[in-house]
């Protein structure tokens, strides 16, 4: 429950090859997914939204995830979640990501600028008065701006079962080795209908909040647009689920299977 935006953003990492040069999403692009923990209790909901802006006058994306616990599950363990980061339009890289959440009393407020050309992170932490400055790996990623890189350069005819795509990703202070291997193709129920979708296997560390390294399994539709459609993990305890729930301004055309019978 403490990740719900952490599920949603970081290990929507679905990639294995760059070749695809047409945009997969622009401006006005939102999701919205509800959660539910051991597949029955409502636990929330999550949104992603994009929008053209400008930053130092370049032209960016700004990208704000949202989550928050809902129902019963707020009473006990209250989740409010920001996330944003402003990527530059053309190549995808950060320019500057937020985080401020409050999990359960658990709260951080971040803010950290990427100098990309001198590989450096420039962290300011708000809650402790802190800055700090941290060598970055190059073309460094943020745990929002990875999921719009990838979904940007997929190249599908190239997936093969068994395939992995490894990326350097920012989280907090740290530089973050994420690992997702491709599991094949599954045509799956969802509120819109049955889609076709790619499946996928994002490792995660195993320890506090999650069960092993293969805990989470992701979905996301097998057309232009590689919306997230739904994501399982197998938490410590329990096991949480969210699925898109509600989505607007996609830039293609969604693919729905149509059921005669």
């Amino acid at each position: 429950m403490k990740r719900i935006l952490l599920i949603l953003t970081l290990l929507l990492t679905l990639q294995t090859s760059f070749a695809q040069k047409e945009s997969a999403f622009g401006d006005g692009e939102w999701f919205k997914f509800k959660m539910s923990y051991s597949n029955w209790l409502k636990a929330g909901n999550a949104t992603l939204t994009v929008k053209d802006s400008k930053l130092n006058n370049k032209d960016v994306y700004h990208v704000v995830g949202k989550g928050w616990t809902t129902g019963m599950i707020k009473w006990f363990f209250k989740v409010k979640d920001r996330y944003e980061s402003y990527f530059d339009k053309k190549t995808i890289m950060p320019y500057k990501f937020v985080r401020n959440i409050d999990e359960g009393g658990h709260t951080k407020d971040l803010e950290i600028e990427f100098d990309q050309k001198n590989n450096k992170a420039y962290v300011n932490d708000k809650k402790h008065k802190k800055k700090s400055v941290i060598d970055t790996k190059p073309n460094i990623q943020d745990m929002v701006s990875t999921f719009y890189y990838l979904r940007n350069n997929l190249d599908t005819d190239s997936l093969k079962i068994g395939d992995e795509v490894k990326i350097d990703m920012f989280f907090d202070e740290e530089n973050y080795g994420f690992k997702l291997q491709y599991l094949g193709e599954e045509t799956i129920k969802t509120d819109f209908g049955k889609i076709e979708s790619l499946k996928f296997r994002p490792y995660v560390m195993a320890g506090r909040v999650f069960k092993e390294e293969e805990s989470l399994t992701l979905w996301v539709s097998k057309d232009k647009n590689k919306v997230p459609l739904r994501i399982k993990a197998d938490l410590a305890v329990g096991s949480l689920r969210a699925d898109l729930e509600a989505f607007k301004g996609l830039k293609h055309p969604f693919k729905i299977v149509v059921n005669n019978h």
